[in-house]
């Protein structure tokens, strides 16, 4: 490849990856994983809320509280009623991960196609364990042939988790070996390692012209991670049957793969953007901009231009690349179209990490001891 040709895909990948960790542990998907009541009904449960709140808010302990109280102790009311107030930023981090467990991702040898599986344990020490990690690489590569269901052209296909488990996988473990079903395979782990081990989603990207790229995060061995992105780039006319230009446009990518581990879009374009979550952070700024008092007309270009920004962060297509910032992705395809003479585009993408929107369950230990010596 020519240093001219290389200029695009040469970047300077450590500091990415090292910027990636951090916006990992800084920032959480808001508002895509369908959330659950956070009523509660005793004292204990009452603490733990607000602690919960703060943490994911980093807003004054009285102003969490009443905000709960406000709510009826309804956490995600109280949530946007501490947006509204401008207490908490729309990208601070929801909480805690509950779940642990591993990402399985498989590809076809030709790279048309990819799955990424989540399959979740109680603790780190079972996800660490060598059979536990057989068995998610063993369903991954099960995914790519079970039943899916499409979904929007931008967003990858559902698995259909019944067809996964009906599906037949071989074994190849000290500890287990043979044929059988994925939920026997399944169970068999969570009988060995003494835990509750389960299957929660999986999904399902393909191309028929184009190539199927991941980047996977935390990866402890091939196929196997904590958080995985993917994608399809397509080309943009239809005229070629397969990819041209296939080791550079991998390359690629596996940066923008990259990218959305990073980055977190919420979808491929400004033009894409649910109508309800422009609704729903349009409020949440007015609120916001009433309270400085300003005369209506600026406040609204201020909740304008704040709205525009908003965009900017979740639009996959209208964010800085995270390899060179001073491009947006859109800007990054055109210029791989210029130095290529073939113009790709994003067609679906997910990002997927172990856990995100479970809740974490307290334990109290010390009871839990006086439990068991009484």
């Amino acid at each position: 490849m020519s240093s001219g040709r290389s200029s695009i895909l040469a970047r300077p990948v450590i500091c990415a990856m090292q910027r990636i960790a951090g916006r990992i542990s800084n920032r959480d998907l808001v508002g895509i994983i369908g959330t659950s009541s956070g009523r509660a009904f005793s004292s204990g449960s009452n603490t733990a809320l607000i602690k919960q709140l703060r943490e994911r808010t980093g807003a004054p302990m009285k102003d969490v509280k009443a905000a709960l109280l406000q709510c009826d102790w309804d956490s995600e009311a109280a949530f946007t009623e501490l947006r509204k107030k401008g207490l908490a930023a729309a990208g601070k981090k929801a909480g805690r991960v509950a779940a642990d467990g591993l990402l399985g991702v498989a590809s076809q040898q030709e790279g048309r196609a990819a799955a990424v599986v989540e399959i979740n344990s109680e603790t780190d020490f079972v996800a660490r364990n060598d059979l536990f990690q057989h068995l998610v690489s063993q369903v991954a590569g099960a995914a790519l042939s079970v039943e899916s269901s499409p979904r929007s052209e931008s967003e990858a296909a559902v698995i259909n988790l019944q067809a996964l488990e009906a599906a037949k996988i071989e074994l190849n473990h000290p500890k287990l070996s043979g044929r059988s079903t994925v939920a026997d395979a399944v169970a068999e782990v969570a009988s060995i390692m003494g835990e509750n081990v389960k299957i929660r989603r999986g999904f399902l990207l393909s191309s028929s012209t184009g190539i199927v790229a991941s980047y996977l995060h935390s990866s402890t061995q091939a196929g196997i991670a904590r958080v995985a992105g993917l994608l399809t780039l397509e080309p943009a006319t239809s005229d070629s049957q397969s990819a041209d230009h296939p080791a550079e446009l991998s390359s690629l990518g596996e940066s923008l793969a990259m990218h959305i581990v990073a980055q977190r879009p919420l979808f491929l374009s400004k033009d894409l953007v649910a109508p309800e979550a422009l609704q729903h952070e349009r409020e949440i700024l007015t609120s916001q901009a009433l309270g400085s008092g300003k005369p209506p007309n600026v406040i609204e270009k201020m909740v304008a231009g704040r709205l525009s920004k908003y965009v900017q962060e979740v639009a996959l297509l209208e964010q800085k690349y995270v390899l060179d910032e001073a491009k947006t992705v859109k800007a990054v395809l055109n210029e791989f179209a210029k130095q290529f003479e073939k113009q790709y585009n994003i067609g679906q993408f997910v990002r997927v990490e172990v856990g995100e929107g479970i809740q974490r369950e307290e334990k109290n230990f010390a009871a839990e001891v006086a439990a068991q010596a009484a």
